[in-house]
């Protein structure tokens, strides 16, 4: 498939995976219609980068499912002024999307090789940190942070997240085990946590000492 023919795979995924399936946030829409996704897949699955689902990416981890990707940014409720901290840069892509929507993204990442290929891929994004790191500790050095989003799953949310969310932000994270995960949301106000859910979802494990 050529270029051309992707982009226009974009724009429909935009309208058949996102638009009727409840994703209404414009700039959400924007972004996603936006960014090229084929250059955040390995490239022999470039033809299906806009598939309604996961892919395989390097290190045994996964690139989300489009519309993954855009319900949590929007459940993110992202305004453009927004210091966010990403757990688990994987390809990039939703470095990508949420450097587009915010003032500054730290993303983590505990694979130097696929931060190594998001640095490159996103080199234009001046407003993104990579940083190799444990994710479930979040980075004390940049905190707080208005909204935290974490790509990998665990089966209780790293006190240290919350603890480095500021106070009015929101952190959206699937909770759960190999067996079943749902994506959760938490907004913070004072000592006063509000958690919701979102729908069930399938995510590769948070490898850290609080995930296991």
């Amino acid at each position: 498939m050529e270029m051309p023919g992707l982009a226009l795979a974009r724009h429909k995924m935009v309208r058949d995976q996102l638009q009727r399936r409840g994703i209404h946030d414009a700039r959400v829409l924007e972004a996603l219609r936006d960014v090229p996704r084929e250059v955040f897949v390995l490239p022999d699955l470039a033809e299906q980068a806009y598939a309604d689902r996961a892919l395989p990416i390097d290190c045994g981890q996964t690139i989300s499912q489009p519309y993954i990707v855009a319900l949590m940014t929007q459940a993110l409720d992202l305004s453009g002024s927004e210091h966010v901290l990403e757990v688990g840069t994987g390809s990039g892509y939703q470095t990508a999307i949420l450097s587009r929507l915010s003032a500054h993204v730290v993303s983590l990442e505990r694979h130097a090789g696929l931060v190594e290929k998001a640095r490159r891929v996103l080199a234009d994004c001046e407003n993104v940190e990579l940083i190799v790191a444990d994710g479930s500790d979040g980075w004390e050095e940049r905190a707080p942070y208005d909204r935290i989003l974490v790509a990998a799953a665990s089966r209780s949310c790293p006190q240290a997240l919350i603890d480095q969310l500021a106070d009015g932000g929101r952190l959206v994270i699937p909770l759960g085990d190999s067996e079943s995960q749902v994506l959760t949301t938490l907004i913070k106000r004072g000592e006063q946590q509000i958690w919701d859910t979102l729908v069930a979802c399938r995510f590769v494990p948070l490898v850290a000492s609080e995930a296991r």
